[in-house]
């Protein structure tokens, strides 16, 4: 992936963009890449990940684009209740369409699903509230932008590390070959002692804007 990286800012830079407030602080920021798809679930990539190598390899092919994916809305702690991640995605949505991409769709990390990292993705993304409103609150706030749900996307990252670099970047100790729940984790770290190796697989939830 760290080939990718590169290439993906240097070929969409202007897909990178920045909200600033009015003494030109910035408070808000978002990224996306453009991807050729044919609208149905089937041919979406897995995820983040494979986005990112759709995106680069198109380009270098010269395979044009229809699609634009948004990989991440940052949103600065201090002004939030002030529409920010709205106005993010709002103008990722703009700049698709500057770009001449008919769709723009997301792999929206669920921020809740920590909580239930037990449960799979593909029960979670169809938990609701009482009055029926997605369970988990940023597939929520897409869901008021007017996105739609997809699909899972159960392996949308994988992130491996030795046994020795996921305890400290989570703070247990894995003392023998298993699963594991991590802090913060949407999922399961599963921990290979034979093989010195920790994988985990986080997973996303396709939605749709336009």
């Amino acid at each position: 992936m760290k080939n990718y990286i590169g290439r993906v800012r240097e070929f969409f830079a202007d897909l990178d963009l920045m909200l600033v407030d009015d003494d030109g602080v910035p408070v808000a920021s978002g990224w996306g890449v453009p991807v050729r798809w044919d609208g149905r679930p089937e041919s979406l990539p897995s995820g983040c990940t494979e986005a990112l190598v759709r995106a680069v390899e198109g380009h270098e092919q010269g395979v044009a684009p229809d699609t634009l994916v948004i990989c991440g809305a940052i949103v600065t702690p201090s002004p939030k209740g002030r529409g920010l991640t709205g106005h993010t995605l709002m103008s990722l949505r703009a700049a698709a369409k500057d770009a001449g991409c008919e769709r723009v769709i997301a792999p929206v990390r669920p921020t809740a699903k920590a909580r239930y990292p037990l449960t799979p993705i593909e029960t979670y993304m169809r938990w609701t509230r009482e009055e029926g409103s997605p369970l988990d609150p940023w597939i929520r706030t897409h869901r008021r932008l007017g996105a739609t749900v997809v699909s899972a996307a159960p392996a949308s990252q994988t992130m491996t590390g030795t046994v020795a670099e996921w305890e400290r970047w989570t703070g247990p100790a894995f003392p023998e070959t298993g699963d594991y729940v991590i802090p913060e984790g949407l999922t399961l770290l599963h921990v290979d002692r034979e093989s010195d190796e920790g994988v985990y697989r986080e997973p996303n939830v396709w939605m749709r804007h336009c």
